[in-house]
């Protein structure tokens, strides 16, 4: 079966590639748009004060006002090298995991690593921040380095993190559930105590962002400070953290949305996204007991535990094809780390999809790319489910790069307009 995936770290470099070089261009055609809601939430600063989800906000508004760049301009430059520095941790963690078909299959969720470019609204938002954060702890929480190492990373970087997008707090049981794994040989209370004294700066951080709310007079220094300095408006997340700062505000503005078609649709969207992964869990268990996990028939039970606090997030805001993005992203790291550091047993049953590429090749391929590339959930709760997502990233795309057959198109085109602002 070597053969099937034998070149899986070839072309998923290039799809890597591909994924970066659409991404980060258009990351540069977005950053020109003036109701872009990416941008928006990074212009978001502490000139009026401190408040949520600031700290990046600054950053570009520093960075911009010590070079002399446009404040646009900045952004994008930190928006395309998080986006950067993301898929290339992500490559260089999973690069020679998959063993079998369905892994792969996992990998080409529509909700994962494409969806980005399928919904640009949500391309390089700022839980860009917390997937590399994720990732690097999972890098250094492995039995190469000492079990403490990963407790003072969270500790020191964690609340950095909720800084810059406060959410954060609700995938903490993804680290809580590795600090525990790697601890296991410890009593519980002393594993409780090394993570609570982990997470202790995180919460009360997070505790200081929820009752330390930004005034309506902070706010209009805010908006003001980005005008005068750079003919910027505080618009739809900057603007919003003036009407919804509080956390009554967020849930009662989101909470007639609800609907009981929205609700059911949303459930086969997840169970579609996540079919591969649940499948893979479902026949995969720990190989040590880990205390209350050690009765768990499988790991799939456990995922679940882990997701729960994510409902909140479903709660309190419309996007949630960006919580579903978030939550699979979480999800699919959390089981290549219990792949490579050996802790589960996967069931050969699942090599039953193996055999059907091998016997049935063509109609695999064709099923995998309606799976994969025919499809993806809408950013907002609202939206409709996006079709044809990899043709219209394509076309959309060269669209956008060459124009069409007119030379006043040409004129028109962002790469003419990027040669004259920037190179001529």
């Amino acid at each position: 079966m070597k053969s099937q995936y034998k070149n899986f770290k070839f072309n998923f470099l290039i799809f890597i590639l591909f994924i970066f070089f659409l991404g980060v261009y258009n990351l540069h055609i977005k950053h020109l748009v003036l109701n872009d809601s990416t941008i928006s939430e990074y212009l978001i600063n502490y000139q009026g004060g401190f408040t949520r989800r600031g700290l990046i906000g600054e950053i570009c508004f520093q960075f911009a006002q010590y070079f002399k760049f446009d404040l646009r301009f900045s952004i994008f430059l930190i928006q395309a090298s998080i986006f950067f520095t993301y898929l290339a941790l992500f490559y260089s963690y999973i690069k020679d995991l998959p063993k079998n078909i369905l892994t792969i299959i996992a990998i080409f969720s529509p909700a994962f690593l494409l969806y980005p470019l399928s919904e640009l609204e949500v391309l390089a938002r700022k839980e860009m921040f917390l997937f590399i954060t994720f990732i690097i702890f999972l890098n250094i929480s492995n039995f190469k380095f000492s079990k403490n190492v990963p407790l003072i990373y969270i500790f020191l970087v964690f609340p950095i993190m909720i800084l810059i997008w406060e959410p954060s707090i609700f995938f903490l049981p993804f680290i809580a559930i590795i600090i525990l794994i790697n601890n296991n040989s410890d009593s519980f209370k002393k594993i409780f105590l090394k993570t609570f004294l982990s997470f202790s700066s995180s919460i009360v951080v997070f505790f200081y962002i929820i009752t330390h709310l930004l005034s309506e007079d902070a706010h209009t220094l805010m908006r003001n400070s980005l005008y005068e300095k750079f003919g910027e408006l505080c618009y739809m997340s900057c603007a919003l953290l003036g009407s919804k700062s509080s956390i009554q505000a967020q849930f009662s503005a989101v909470n007639e949305l609800y609907t009981l078609k929205i609700i059911f649709t949303y459930i086969l969207i997840i169970i579609m996204c996540f079919l591969p992964l649940f499948i893979l869990l479902y026949y995969s268990k720990f190989k040590k007991k880990i205390y209350f996990l050690k009765y768990s028939i499988n790991c799939l039970p456990t995922l679940l535990l882990l997701l729960a606090p994510v409902l909140i997030l479903f709660a309190s805001a419309t996007d949630w094809g960006r919580w579903v993005n978030i939550s699979y992203t979480f999800s699919i790291l959390l089981y290549f780390y219990l792949i490579k550091n050996d802790l589960i047993i996967v069931n050969s049953k699942i090599l039953y999809f193996d055999k059907f590429y091998g016997n049935r090749k063509k109609l695999f391929i064709f099923l995998f790319f309606i799976f994969a590339f025919f499809w993806n959930p809408k950013t907002s709760m609202r939206g409709d489910i996006g079709t044809n997502s990899l043709y219209k990233i394509i076309y959309n795309s060269s669209k956008k790069i060459i124009g069409f057959n007119s030379f006043r198109l040409f004129q028109d085109s962002p790469l003419l307009k990027f040669h004259k602002k920037y190179i001529e």
